[in-house]
């Protein structure tokens, strides 16, 4: 599915549920918002998003630990899900998605190589029940192409999410 398609069809299912949508992004820096905020009336499902690049500011706008980001690093599952649930709290919507990564081309290591991105799903049912489901994918390419699957990712996965 194309990335249109894919905005397409999560403004259908948000709309339909009458739920909003708030982002979290460090790597893809303000791309995902940018791209849901193409299509025309996205204002009635899409809330705010936060472009969150230096640790100091996922701390200060999102409320993630300092100490979180020490034990596990900018680039982790852990500090991607406090990412999501922060911008879901802080934004009052149902739906959150966070990006955390190492788009390149310098960064990486080892342990986090270039191509490095983690990703959280911040979803609370009608009941109030919350779930944050989070998942690492590693993407090749120069730094647009890592930022562009990254977020083509982000916004599939919540899409797949929220259908079942």
């Amino acid at each position: 599915m194309s990335t249109n398609e894919t905005v397409l069809t999560l403004a259908a299912i948000l709309k339909a549920k009458q739920w909003r949508l708030a982002l979290a992004e460090s790597c893809t820096g303000g791309l995902v918002c940018a791209t849901l905020t193409e299509l025309a009336g996205s204002s009635d499902w899409f809330e705010r998003g936060y472009v969150t690049y230096s640790n100091e500011a996922k701390t200060e706008c999102l409320g993630v630990p300092a100490e979180l980001i020490q034990s596990f690093g900018a680039v982790s599952e852990p500090v991607a899900k406090a990412m999501a649930e922060g911008a879901q709290l802080n934004a009052g919507v149902n739906a959150a998605i966070s990006i955390t990564g190492v788009a390149g081309p310098s960064g990486g290591s080892a342990e986090k190589p270039v191509g490095t991105v983690c990703f959280a799903w911040a979803i609370q049912n009608d009941a109030g029940e919350n779930r944050v489901p989070s998942k690492t994918m590693y993407f090749v390419g120069d730094r647009q192409a890592i930022r562009e699957q990254a977020c083509q990712y982000a916004l599939s996965e919540l899409a797949k999410i929220l259908e079942d």
